[in-house]
Parts: C-alpha cells; structure tokens; sequence
C-alpha cells in the first residue's frame, strides 16, 4: 500500500516545469516550496494514508507556490474601527505623503550630505528642528522605535548604576516588552520605590543615593489604575532630580501633540507640557498619536540629546533614509492650527459619528439589494478604542456595517472577508460580524462595497 502511494508522488522538477506559467521570485525558491510540500505527502505515502492523486498532488503544491511567491505584505480594509492597529501597521499614512516622501529617497538622497558645503552632514538635521520646533525641546533626535529610544537613555544615564522606577509605572506592552526586563538588560540596576498603587514623593527621596544614574517616570499609556492611588506630578519629580542632582527621563510611550478633545478625540498627556515640566529627556513613538511612521522620538536639553547622539548604541538603533523621509513629512503636518488632513491618523480619529453614517449610507446605496439582504446588512453605531496602548479606557464614537446572514456563522463569514481578493478584515462581537467604518481609509469604499458583493 504504502509503496504504491509513494509512486503518486511526483518528481521535484515535474512540478518546476509545471511553475513556469506561475510569477515567482527565483527557482530555486521555487524549488524549495516544492520540496516541503512533498515532504509532507511523502510522510503521508508512508503511512498509507495519502488520499489525492498525482494530477492533484502537482495542483495542490502549485496553487501553494503561486501563494508564498506572491508578495507577503497586502493593502487591506480595516475594518476593526481600531485606528493604531498594530497588526495592521499602526498609523497610516496618506498615499500622496508617501509618495513625497518616496520620491525624496527612492534613488540617491542628501541623507548624510549637506549640499551647500559638500561636506558630511547628519542625518539627524532632517527632523531635529522641526521636533524641537513642534515640542518646544532644546534639541532632539530619532531612532528606529520608542523602546530602542529608552534603551538608548537607560545605557547613556544609567549603565552601572541603579535607576529609580515606581512600581506603579512597571509597565508591559505588546511581545512581553517589560520596563523592568530593559533596565537590566541595559547594564543598569532596578530600584523600585512606592507599590503598585500609591508612590510618595518621599520615596524617591529616600531611594536617591550616590549610585543613582537617573529617575525614569513611565506614562501607564496601556491601562489606568483607579481607587486608593497617589502618584508624583512630573514636576515634583523635577525638582527633586535638580535638588539632588538626578536627570529625570520620561517614556510617554504613544506622545501626542496636539489636543484633540473639542474633535471628540479623548485628552493625553501632550509632549509639549512633559517638556515645559522640565525633565532632561522625553521619549515617544511616532507610529502612535502623531500619525507618521515607526520610530522612538527622544526630546530634551541639549546637553543629555547630545550624550545619546554620541553613544555607540545610536548607530545600531538608527533610522534610515525611508523612515527619516517618511517622518519628516509627519511633522510637516503639524502647523499652527494644528494637524492638517494630511496627517491621516488624526483625520480618522477625527471624524464624527455624522460623518462616518454619511460614508455608510454612501457605500450601502451602491450595494446590490441582493447583497444587503443576503448578508443581512445593517448601518448601527459604535464605540472603539485608538488601538496600540493610546489613550486607555477612552472610546471614540463610530458607525459600523452589521451582519446577520442566514446560514453562515460570524467566524466564517470574518475568514470569508479576510481571504478575498480585497482583504477586509472586521471583529466580532456577541457571535456577530461587523465591519467598522472608523479605520476605513477615505477611497477605499469603492473596494469595501466589492468585497461584501463578492462574498
């Protein structure tokens, strides 16, 4: 039995010729696929229980070629109404400001070349003054995301000696990403002040001694902690760090800018007052609030930024010329008035249950009547969080497509939408598929109304 399946097996190179209609990066990768793919049926032949024949062998491991040979990284619909989402890339970024920014850097730009002297330039210059400019800081500097710009602060400040944290700021993010586990392994040592619920200005006090390298303070950007609490303003914790000689650092973690809450976006603690606090550095992302793309913004006197720019550890954490580009026109978005609708993270958090039911009935009015019906479609309002640790506890109000077919369960009808030809990917809640309009990209409504028709 088993012999005679392992002669259904086709040969490795049948199939290669068999890829030749099908767009593939190389054949030797090719070559590969088809490899593992007959592993696995062989393991199957041996045990005799290999079901498909031949011809549907060879179809089977070409439709996998076709599919891991196809580009990786897709455009998709989001429809979760969580605007950082960070499985789906964070903060979004307007196709004509990438494009800018692309067409700055796609070949050979002045990244580390200042043009009027043709001498060596720095490519921090790129975004160092709007930063400074938007933050109200003495200098600044960027590095490829928030925990490299707080490691880069800890190892600078810190190496050696112990580093003050309240353990009501001993926060966790995403891929188990722990304050703790990163002031060791920045070489530095943890000393917790406080417990978890109230932290006294006297404990730090009591904590500072001649081994202190810096006081860390650590926005809780992820969850909030309510009841029988006390903690220390910034600006107590400044003072007592001048008193004592101590630099504070402050992780913000998300980092907004500007205030949104007359726009219906709920408050966070803005870069600019941490600044005018008057702590030595202040550390932030830029795929959060601010709307541009990853990087670990790091603000502050000129004296600590300097320090940190010199570290060897700035060069192995440094961005490169498409995040430089693509954050400067970030910053360029920020004007006196506040962001303008370039800035496309703030437009959708922005937008007003008003005007998102306008889109909804816009895209349920080029709906066949077949579809709404089938698919049990329906424009309801709702509630959704900015997503990737921002403004915990806060909602943002909505509007979002809900569906009740007949004979199809919420979970399939969501895989359903995730594989078509135009990915959409919603949630589901209460044993109920939505599609949430929050999230959906201004132009893709033309793309959302074909991937509900084809379902």
């Amino acid at each position: 039995m088993a012999q005679n399946q392992l002669k259904e097996l086709p040969s490795v190179s049948e199939v290669l010729l068999e890829c030749k209609s099908t767009k593939s990066l190389h054949s030797k990768y090719m070559a590969y696929i088809i490899k593992s793919n007959l592993e696995s049926y062989r393991r199957a032949a041996k045990k005799g229980s290999l079901k498909p024949k031949r011809a549907q062998i060879i179809q089977n491991i070409l439709s996998e070629v076709e599919r891991l040979t196809a580009p990786s990284m897709q455009s998709v619909i989001n429809g979760t109404g969580i605007v950082l989402h960070t499985g789906l890339g964070r903060a979004p970024m307007k196709e004509s400001t990438a494009k800018n920014a692309a067409k700055r850097v796609a070949g050979y730009t002045n990244l580390e070349f200042d043009l009027p002297t043709g001498t060596r330039g720095q490519r921090q210059d790129h975004v160092n003054g709007l930063l400074s400019a938007l933050t109200g800081a003495q200098s600044s500097m960027a590095v490829n995301n928030n925990a490299a710009a707080v490691l880069l602060a800890l190892d600078e400040l810190g190496e050696g000696k112990e580093v003050i944290v309240s353990r009501g700021q001993q926060v966790e993010i995403g891929g188990s990403f722990r304050i703790p586990d990163v002031i060791k392994k920045s070489g530095c040592i943890l000393k917790e002040v406080g417990s978890t619920n109230r932290t006294h200005l006297k404990d730090y006090e009591k904590a500072i001694t001649k081994k202190t390298g810096m006081i860390l303070w650590v926005h809780t950007s992820n969850y909030v902690v309510r009841g029988f609490t006390h903690d220390v303003s910034l600006s107590d914790l400044v003072q007592l760090g001048k008193k004592k000689r101590v630099p504070v650092v402050a992780d913000l973690g998300s980092g907004a800018l500007v205030d949104l809450s007359e726009k219906g976006v709920p408050k966070d603690m803005l870069v600019q007052d941490v600044v005018k606090s008057g702590v030595g550095l202040v550390t932030f992302s830029g795929d959060k609030l601010l709307g541009g793309p990853q990087a670990g913004l790091i603000v502050g006197t000129k004296t600590l930024v300097n320090k940190l720019k010199t570290n060897p550890i700035t060069r192995a954490v440094r961005c490169d010329k498409w995040s430089l580009a693509f954050l400067e026109e970030s910053l360029r978005s920020f004007g006196d008035h506040g962001p303008s609708k370039n800035n496309l993270t703030i437009s959708l958090m922005m937008a007003s249950r008003k005007a998102l039911t306008k889109r909804g009935e816009i895209i349920l009015s080029h709906l066949p009547k077949k579809a709404i019906d089938k698919l049990g479609i329906s424009l309801v309002e709702s509630e959704v969080e900015a997503g990737s640790g921002s403004l915990p506890e806060e909602k943002l109000d909505s509007m979002a497509f809900r569906f009740k077919p007949n004979g199809i369960s919420a979970s399939k009808l969501a895989t359903q939408f995730r594989i078509g030809d135009t990915p959409v990917v919603g949630y589901i809640h209460g044993h109920t598929f939505y599609i949430d309009l929050k999230a959906v990209i201004p132009g893709q409504e033309k793309e959302l109304v074909g991937a509900i028709s084809a379902i």
